[in-house]
């Protein structure tokens, strides 16, 4: 993990010299992260490294536009819920135009099957709500993130975030008794 000044000298390099070393150390501290984020949210693992890598070359474009007002961290996650958000959109227009769904969620199995079982229980209640709902939970409940920056991340305020977590629980509930 970078701390703040790590990463305001690192997005320096990246946005006066063009280093592309640098960036890759930006890539090598948030990856994990931003891949598990796409992957709690998708279910599907190949699709993660897809919305994972084209965030990074979102950032990697657009990295002079970042300010410091917020955490690096911060800025990508929300490039990563933009992403999310769109992938989802075009999903959904593909779905209206061929009346069929093609997604594949596979679970990573790891032997045991009762766990293997909640984690299919989980992905597949997760996947009934809507994508707001989906991306607070997530931040919040998978990846760890205070309100606040799950506020700045889907730039809406608190009260919203937290209504949408609060319908979310209640839609969980009903949906994994």
């Amino acid at each position: 993990m970078l701390n703040r000044f790590e990463e305001l000298k690192l997005v320096a390099k990246c946005t006066l010299t063009d280093d592309r070393d640098a960036f890759g150390k930006l890539v090598e501290a948030y990856q994990s992260d931003i891949r598990r984020f796409f992957l709690n949210l998708t279910g599907d693992a190949c699709l993660s490294d897809d919305l994972a890598q084209e965030t990074f070359i979102k950032a990697y474009i657009s990295i002079g536009s970042f300010m410091g007002l917020a955490r690096f961290k911060t800025w990508i996650y929300r490039i990563a819920y933009n992403e999310f958000y769109d992938w989802t959109r075009k999903r959904k227009e593909e779905r209206l135009d061929d009346e069929e769904s093609t997604a594949d969620n596979e679970m990573a199995y790891d032997g045991n099957e009762n766990d293997c079982s909640t984690r299919i229980d989980i992905a597949n209640a997760l996947q009934k709500l809507s994508p707001a709902e989906k991306s607070a939970t997530v931040l919040f409940y998978m990846e760890d993130r205070p309100l606040k920056e799950i506020a700045r991340i889907m730039e809406m305020p608190e009260g919203t975030v937290k209504s949408h977590l609060s319908r979310a629980k209640t839609k969980l509930a009903g949906l994994l008794k």
